[in-house]
């Protein structure tokens, strides 16, 4: 064999071999295309999809601290809030984190909502030197139709101030809605087993608005005790501001109004600038002490101011300070300053 023979068999040999390498080579796979959140503004801003579905979820809340000041703060003991206690100030620390999630369906939009509360102050409202958690909402919602436990209208539909007391429950509750441009109407049916038995709470509220005017009516009723409680608030946009009136009346002891018999209560919402408000407030309440199921004694009013003041957007501070009074006693003063930063 002579030289040229074998560099032609060496070349031959090493083609075949690089060419049964190159058929055994591993090819690294393309990646797959990441699926970026997209924004979804079908039901108004802060919604996101959730990736790989259709739902649309908004998570939000907000931090507060606030200082209590005047006798006994945060520890309301009758009717015109007119408190006893050993400490004249206090604070409390809250962080609220919400999530709303949305769905278009063929029966109309389903809501789910879950808003958890987590609180701290070293008084008797809240667990001593101690975190309190609770749930502040969990509620289902179809179209008209909700299940769950909230804030009732007692509570969402007082008046703007921090001096009236209107009534306010968080309950489990089931209500239906309808809803047009200038009117709603609703019914809804409370668990009220507070006091270890089985009773039940039936709610109706109806709201029709006439231009600057709006009219509200709620009733109640307590089926454990036989009593409720029906509620009236008016307001009309007057100059810089909104005027509010409130009427109410309670037939006896109920889940829904048990601090006085019959109250009266104003409001002026002022809107000095576009950050600041201002909201001078009175109250009257009838007969604020129970007697068995019937209500008696001293009569109470109380009249307060409440400032609003938007820092910078989504942070904001609250003063407010009232005056009270039950019967011949003397009146107290108290109030709060707030601030508070949504998200």
């Amino acid at each position: 064999m002579n030289i040229k023979s074998l560099l032609l068999g060496s070349a031959a040999a090493l083609a075949a071999v690089s060419g049964a390498q190159a058929a055994d080579a591993i090819v690294a796979a393309e990646p797959e295309p990441l699926e970026y959140v997209r924004v979804c503004d079908a039901f108004g801003t802060g919604y996101f999809y959730i990736p790989g579905t259709e739902t649309c979820l908004k998570v939000g809340g907000y931090v507060r601290f606030e200082v209590g000041f005047g006798p006994g703060a945060y520890q309301v003991t009758n009717g015109a809030g007119v408190v006893t206690g050993n400490s004249d100030w206090d604070t409390y620390t809250r962080a609220q984190l919400d999530f709303t999630a949305k769905s278009d369906t063929e029966l109309g939009t389903l809501t789910s909502v879950a808003s958890v509360r987590f609180e701290y102050g070293d008084d008797t409202v809240f667990t001593s030197n101690s975190n309190d958690v609770y749930i502040n909402e969990a509620s289902i919602q179809l179209g008209g139709f909700k299940i769950g436990r909230w804030l009732n209208w007692w509570d969402e539909y007082d008046l703007p101030g921090e001096l009236d007391n209107l009534g306010s429950l968080r309950l489990n509750s089931i209500q239906y809605m309808y809803t047009s441009d200038a009117f709603f109407a609703g019914i809804q049916a409370d668990e009220l087993s507070y006091s270890g038995g089985n009773g039940v709470g039936i709610e109706a509220i109806a709201q029709a608005s006439f231009g600057p005017a709006t009219l509200q009516i709620l009733g109640s009723y307590d089926l454990e005790t036989d009593d409720g409680a029906i509620r009236g608030i008016g307001s009309v946009a007057i100059g810089p501001g909104t005027f509010y009136l409130s009427g109410l009346y309670s037939t006896g002891r109920n889940a829904y109004y048990d601090v006085g018999e019959a109250t009266v209560a104003v409001a002026y919402a002022w809107k000095a600038t576009d950050k600041l408000e201002i909201i001078p407030e009175a109250q009257y309440i009838w007969n604020t002490e129970l007697v068995g199921d019937d209500f008696g004694g001293d009569d109470a009013w109380g009249v307060g101011v409440t400032v609003n003041y938007e820092i910078v957007e989504n942070f904001a501070a609250k003063v407010a300070v009232n005056y009270q009074e039950v019967g011949d006693d003397d009146g107290t003063v108290q109030g709060i300053v707030r601030l508070q930063r949504n998200f």
